[in-house]
């Protein structure tokens, strides 16, 4: 949903520097054009939407200047249905919608092109900003996998719902290896400072992201915290993205993996429910696994699951608190971090002798 809605747009705040515009409004139209505007005003809006995405209604905004702008909501779907509307826009509205509805299945907005729905834009609008949004993006992220690269840097990209265990687990992480080699960290939430304060407090460097509405970070984000950050060469870069299992699956930050942690918490069906996720992942993490024999949770099937969705899953069973799976997880980073040190040597080696061979032919010149 985010490639194509805009969401949070204007809102990030990294730490030392603000990036804030908290009344930014964006209307997409029945036409598929999108503007914004800004409101300099407080409002109240109650809405009653039973369901929302069906009908056709317009809304009426009044600004602080005076000026004031409609617009139509067209939805599409194949249920008829009734709406009376009374709209007040001063500082509140109330909506008095009346739904008559035939039960024929269940809805599944998921299947179009652009495998989303947005009340009033078309699959193929739809599919066009997500690829506008997505290619600038991806440029991004490639600028910051070049500079991992030649850096040998080996950045890994963690991501989760909310209460999986992330900065628990990141902190134990992060514990155990830190006396080995250089890390930093980006922390992204929503609100709060509150991750990257626990994870300086484990002695290494942290930089707080705040995506306001958003709900993911993006490549242009991580690479100002790149920025700020200034990781040692041959460092491990952790990111931990916002808890959500769905927008961060999209986007890429120029990561070498996306880690998806699975509590035993959750249900064994998580991977089948959000699929883009644990395919865009390379490693799943079932955390919190000290906690089995107190739960009905087959971890067998979960792991089943995730490998319907990615059969190229690699899976470590770990626990923060007891500290079980931890070594075969750590294992892993310092191998991937050793790949990374040998190819920005391989790239430096090449380098020089591509020199070294330009000299030979000047001298014979």
């Amino acid at each position: 949903m985010c490639t194509v809605c805009g969401c949070g747009a204007g809102e990030t705040k990294i730490e030392g520097g603000v990036h804030e515009n908290s009344h930014e409004h964006t209307h997409v139209h029945e036409d598929g054009t999108v503007h914004t505007h800004s409101h300099g005003h407080d409002h109240e809006h109650a809405h009653s939407h039973d369901d929302a995405p069906l009908g056709v209604h317009s809304h009426t905004h009044h600004h602080s200047d005076g000026s004031e702008h409609s617009h139509a909501h067209v939805h599409e779907g194949e249920h008829a249905h009734e709406h009376g509307h009374e709209h007040d826009h001063g500082h509140g509205h109330e909506h008095g919608h009346h739904h008559e509805h035939g039960i024929a299945g269940d809805l599944d907005y998921g299947t179009g092109p652009a495998r989303a729905h947005v009340p009033g834009m078309s699959q193929a609008r739809m599919v066009q900003i997500e690829q506008d949004i997505l290619s600038k993006n991806n440029a991004y992220a490639a600028a910051n996998r070049q500079w991992f690269d030649e850096r040998g840097i080996f950045a890994l990209n963690l991501v989760s719902s909310p209460g999986s265990g992330k900065t628990t687990l990141l902190c134990k992480t992060i514990q155990l290896l830190k006396d080995k080699m250089a890390i930093s960290v980006v922390e992204g939430d929503q609100q709060t400072s509150n991750d990257a304060e626990r994870i300086r407090a484990t002695g290494v460097a942290a930089l707080q992201i705040n995506t306001g509405k958003g709900c993911h970070l993006d490549g242009h984000m991580v690479g100002h915290a790149m920025q700020r950050l200034q990781s040692a060469d041959d460092s491990l870069f952790l990111i931990e993205n916002v808890g959500n299992l769905v927008c961060p699956a999209a986007f890429d930050l120029g990561e070498h993996h996306k880690v998806a942690i699975l509590s035993v918490t959750e249900g064994e069906d998580k991977p089948l429910k959000y699929p883009d996720m644990f395919a865009a992942a390379d490693v799943m993490l079932l955390n919190k696994c000290d906690l089995l024999p107190y739960l009905e949770f087959d971890a067998d099937l979960a792991e089943a699951n995730a490998r319907r969705v990615n059969p190229n899953l690699t899976i470590f069973r770990v626990s923060a608190t007891s500290g079980d799976g931890l070594s075969a997880w750590l294992d892993w980073i310092e191998s991937g971090l050793e790949q990374q040190r040998n190819k920005r040597s391989e790239s430096v080696d090449a380098l020089k002798r591509r020199v070294a061979e330009l000299e030979r032919q000047l001298a014979a010149k």
